[in-house]
């Protein structure tokens, strides 16, 4: 232990404890003041998802290089909810690719699954966070329609992942909870069972939703506002990629009603929005909803974050002057969560914002000028 006998060597003293206290408080300050409990906002630091702020996660994004975790957003503005009442195909929608094929779904008992899966958590948690969109494969399988992520039109047991009133029957209890919401379903169509789908969707209790194909506009014209498909109860919209199937069950033919880029990875490549060869030309004026992939031919769950920051913006801004200045009306994404921060929930507060208002972002809608 030392003694101070000078008065010199006792101010010298006392001034290093004063500051040692002050770079304590200081550090201290700091430490109370980073953000916790709810109050961490997009890309803050976050040691739990509880850290961040309504609508947020905590996660990262190693394909970018950032391995620690930081609050990353989880939820879509619902773009009603802002301005509401106008025509469908005025506002731009998130749709889930293949919203079935979710990582660590159960197999069928004994049977290990081989195929590629593009979601991490369930359709109707999908619905939750604003999903508007379902991208579902439909089958013959098992004497059943089933949901299959398969190859050559044909539906095994390793790429079977459930029958598909399961997952609308998750749809309908949505539906049932949100009297003022639309879901659109887009069906890949290997069903060739007659009247199959007609029957599978009122066993789910879905045809009371029902948006009837003779009510759809045909000639490019705008769609009813969503104001009247809601008081109508016409709140469910459902495509096929069989152009039969409309005269023979009431189910639209998809590229009759959507303009379409090519999925995949020419979906993807960067200065590029190739028209898909199953649609109508992007210059057509008889269809008025633009849907827009953005997912490669093979996911990687890890590279979505990447795929989802900087290249996803690029390519809706590629895609708007491909389509003769369209805004997309369905942007379809692989696992939608991933991001580096605003993901495509960022981008779709963009599209929305300058579709409903000229403004950089939806939220901006009730304050920047009209």
């Amino acid at each position: 232990m030392t003694f101070f006998t000078d008065h010199r060597d006792l101010s010298r003293a006392t001034a290093t404890g004063y500051l040692f206290l002050l770079l304590l408080f200081s550090s201290s300050i700091n430490i109370w003041s980073s953000c916790s409990n709810g109050s961490c906002q997009v890309v803050d630091s976050c040691s739990h998802s509880t850290d961040c702020g309504p609508g947020l996660f905590c996660g990262n994004c190693p394909a970018l290089g950032k391995t620690q975790p930081f609050c990353i957003r989880g939820q879509a503005t619902i773009p009603t909810s802002v301005i509401g009442g106008l025509p469908f195909n005025k506002y731009t929608w998130l749709v889930t690719h293949n919203s079935f094929s979710i990582v660590d779904a159960p197999a069928l008992p004994g049977v290990q699954r081989f195929t590629f899966y593009n979601q991490e958590d369930t359709v109707t948690n999908q619905l939750k966070n604003g999903v508007r969109g379902l991208m579902l494969d439909m089958y013959d399988f098992n004497g059943d329609i089933w949901l299959c992520h398969s190859f050559r039109g044909q539906c095994f047991n390793f790429t079977a992942f459930q029958p598909a009133i399961n997952t609308l029957r998750e749809v309908e209890a949505f539906l049932s909870k949100n009297p003022s919401e639309i879901v659109t379903i887009i069906i890949e169509d290997y069903v060739h069972t007659p009247k199959a789908l007609t029957k599978l969707f009122k066993n789910a209790g879905l045809d009371k939703y029902w948006f009837p194909v003779s009510k759809m506009p045909k000639k490019g014209e705008d769609w009813p506002t969503v104001t009247e498909m809601v008081k109508a109860n016409h709140r469910l919209l459902a495509f096929t990629s069989v152009a039969s199937k409309e005269e023979e069950e009431g189910i639209a033919y998809q590229w009759k009603y959507l303009l379409e880029n090519e999925a995949g990875d020419p979906g993807v490549k960067p200065g590029s929005c190739p028209n898909r060869k199953e649609s109508q030309p992007f210059n057509s004026k008889t269809a008025s909803l633009f849907l827009m992939n953005y997912f490669p031919t093979y996911p990687v769950e890890d590279e979505a974050c990447k795929e989802h920051s900087a290249p996803l913006a690029d390519m809706i801004r590629t895609c708007y002057k491909a389509a003769g200045s369209m805004m997309p009306n369905f942007l379809a994404v692989n696992f939608y969560l991933r991001s580096d921060g605003g993901g495509v929930f960022y981008d779709l507060d963009g599209m929305n914002g300058q579709r409903l208002c000229g403004c950089n972002t939806i939220a901006s809608c009730q304050v920047c000028p009209h």
